[in-house]
This record gives C-alpha cells, structure tokens and sequence, in this order.
C-alpha cells in the first residue's frame, strides 16, 4: 500500500479533509493507496477548538463520511516523509516557506497546491477546492496504475 501525506499548517482543516475524503474514494477508485495528514505547525494554542475543525466535520457529513474516532492534530516529522510515496502541501504559498525552514531537504519533493486557508475563503470554498485536488489526484493515480486486468 502506498501513502500520501498531506500537509498544511496546523492539521486540523484541509489536510484532515483531504486525508478523509482520499482514503474514502481510492478504495473506490481501486487504488492501493491510503493518505495520512500532518501539519507543519500546529499550535497547541490556537483558537482551534477540539481535535478536528468542525467545518470540516460538516463537508465530510455533507458528503456521507462519518469519522467516528478523531484524533488530535499531528506535527509532521522526518519518518512521516520518508514513509510516503507522494508528499503534498495544500498551499504552497502558506507552507513551502515553513516546508524550506524546518525541513530543507525535502521542499522540493513536496508538490504544492494552491487551496486557501480561512483567512483567504469562506470554508466551503476552501473545502471544495481541496476536493477537487484530491479527486484530479485520484484520476492521475488511476491513469498511472498498471491495468493488469483482462
């Protein structure tokens, strides 16, 4: 099984989606592929409140995924990139800074998309743009597999 890491500042809103709704649709898809989420800064300070956004909550329930047991925000780490296959940034002009300051050596195998934060968009916009990466993601991992099948 391979991975993708998803990463965004403090893991608590557009990486945990994208991990999510990834993990829901690539069984789907018939893809041997699982995403984990981590962030690059998570402030256990911060207005966040709770393990998980809860607008996050609601787009996954607006899309039928229930998650039942929900962790606290995770800071990524050195075997966190080493353990993943595809490594993605939600936006790259948020976290390629902080990518190139604490982790240098792996800001140019992170690929970067460009989905806001809520400082920059309205949740759903920002959720929504993160679902469309996601699935033109899973459309390319589709097109790259092997057929195998007769």
């Amino acid at each position: 099984m391979k991975t993708v890491l998803f990463l965004c500042t403090g893991n608590y809103f557009r990486s945990r989606f994208a991990e999510h709704l990834f993990n829901h649709l690539a069984p789907i898809d018939g893809l041997a592929w699982q995403a984990e989420s981590r962030g690059l800064a998570p402030d256990p300070a911060s207005r966040n409140v709770g393990p998980i956004s809860v607008y996050t909550l609601r787009a996954l329930k607006e899309r039928n995924l229930v998650i039942a047991n929900h962790r606290d925000p995770l800071e990524v780490t050195v075997a966190d990139f080493e353990r993943a296959k595809r490594i993605i940034a939600v936006k790259e002009a948020e976290h390629r800074p902080m990518a190139r300051e604490r982790f240098p050596a792996w800001e140019q195998r992170i690929e970067y998309w460009h989905c806001h934060d809520l400082d920059c968009a309205q949740a759903d916009e920002a959720l929504d743009a993160v679902e469309r990466c996601v699935r033109n993601l899973l459309a390319e991992l589709k097109r790259k597999q092997p057929s195998g099948r007769i």
